[in-house]
């Protein structure tokens, strides 16, 4: 059986025009006939592009030389950008930033759902830096060059960007990144440490160092030490997830406030919480807004997490009863109602992509539905949505292509009209589109 040649990728740069941008923030041009994905290059611009990759249908670049520059072109802020892989957009002016997240809703809600909203809104939109309150930051220690990185993946994902400042991250911990990379390469276990996981709360953030081996007194006293120093939380993560284990303080307590609803919400370092703080109050208040419930509805909240959707819907509505697939998530979100004196909420565990059968949380009818899914989206369980008789559904979605797909089955199958949609700047300078949509049942 004879092996597959590679293909020759040209030698000489390409000279293209880009006409549209790619979901990924990549600009799209067209030569022959395949499409070309070109990292650094917008729409409207004549550049010349290295070809780097050659699929089937498709090929990748980069931009080399801007031949002529897109009228909305900036400098990016960061002096990492094009070798980071945390920011795709910071050299295209943040309103097209928005417009382009629009346009790739708008073009996913056509081609895939075959469906458009009565309204377009306006969209959401919030702080454009030191937004990020999550992050997983790898670490790899160079030997050849005696240096410890510590940042975001390279753009094409191999190595460790060599950062020295981050514009995204949150500046409690983004002020810390030389620091934290001289702190590794003094540790023994310098070769064997190869993230640090980043979590803040309102009041605090925690790094959860994974290291793959044991940790000796004294790196454990240099972990100490830089936790007393920096006033950030140190914990350790021998194995997985469960084994998160705080070094200092001794007790590591990550809340986050919802004034609005005079609620505060505890998570671990390694729990799923919404990425932008300010965007995570402005995405609660447009949910209740539209599913416009009254103090005798009963509301279903589906894949709830801690309750970050839940218990504000409680302080609204007669009841609400919130499903998520992890167990431990749900069992933080009964305590997080405890803790802050909710009891109309009602919290149970289920996989939401199988059929839920003869589930107990399905026998009782509700008034309206909020969805939140991953990226795969709700397909499986919009049966079970439509029968419980809600009259209104809100969609919250972290990927517009399965959110244009249930768009499509609530339309065309099930009958209910698409209201309104608009995207959520949830990730400044990169090309992730946060969206929510309305839908509600033709009477």
């Amino acid at each position: 059986m004879s092996r597959r040649r590679r293909k020759r990728l040209p030698e000489q740069p390409l000279e293209l025009r880009i006409d549209d941008l790619s979901h990924d923030g990549r600009g799209v041009a067209t030569h022959g006939e395949k499409r070309v994905f070109v990292r650094g290059a917008l729409p409207g611009e004549r550049v010349m592009a290295r070809i780097t990759g050659c699929k089937r249908r498709y090929d990748e670049g980069e931009a080399q030389e801007i031949i002529e520059a897109s009228t909305h072109r900036i400098a990016p802020r960061c002096p990492h950008f094009g070798t980071c892989g945390g920011c795709s957009l910071q050299h295209l002016d943040p309103a097209r930033q928005i417009e382009a997240k629009h346009n790739t809703l708008q073009q996913n809600l056509t081609r895939i759902g075959k469906v458009m909203p009565l309204t377009w809104w306006e969209p959401l939109t919030g702080p454009a830096w030191g937004y990020r309150r999550k992050a997983r930051l790898s670490v790899r220690y160079v030997h050849a060059k005696e240096r410890v990185l510590v940042g975001f993946r390279e753009t094409y994902g191999r190595y460790v960007a060599d950062m020295q400042e981050c514009h995204v991250l949150d500046p409690r911990v983004a002020c810390q990144l030389g620091a934290l990379s001289s702190l590794i390469l003094g540790m023994e276990a310098r070769q064997s440490i190869p993230q640090i996981e980043v979590a803040c709360g309102d009041d605090s953030c925690a790094l959860v160092f994974r290291h793959l081996e044991p940790l000796g007194e004294s790196d454990l006293g240099r972990l100490r030490d830089f936790a007393l120093a920096s006033g950030l939380g140190v914990l350790l993560q021998p194995a997985g997830p469960d084994s998160i284990v705080a070094l200092e303080p001794a007790t590591v307590e990550l809340f986050f406030r919802l004034p609005e609803y005079g609620l505060d919400l505890a998570f671990g370092p390694s729990d799923f919480v919404q990425v932008n703080a300010a965007m995570n109050q402005r995405m609660i208040a447009r949910v209740l807004e539209l599913l416009d419930v009254g103090e005798n509805h009963r509301v279903l909240d589906l894949f709830c997490g801690l309750g970050n959707f839940t218990l504000p819907i409680a302080t609204r509505a007669g009841r609400v009863v919130g499903v998520e697939g992890d167990a431990e998530l749900v069992r933080k979100a009964t305590a997080n109602a405890v803790r802050n004196g909710v009891s109309n909420a009602r919290f149970y565990t289920a996989d939401l992509a199988v059929d839920p059968g003869a589930a107990p949380w399905l026998r009782d009818g509700y008034d309206s539905v909020l969805i939140d899914p991953p990226r795969s989206g709700a397909e499986f369980i919009l049966p079970h949505v439509v029968a419980s008789g809600a009259r209104r559904i809100v969609y919250v979605s972290c990927h517009p292509a399965s959110l244009a797909r249930d768009a499509g089955i609530l339309v065309h199958q099930f009958g209910f009209r698409l209201i309104g949609a608009g995207v959520m700047d949830m990730f400044p300078h990169t090309g992730h589109v946060e969206s929510i949509a309305l839908f509600e049942r033709e009477r």
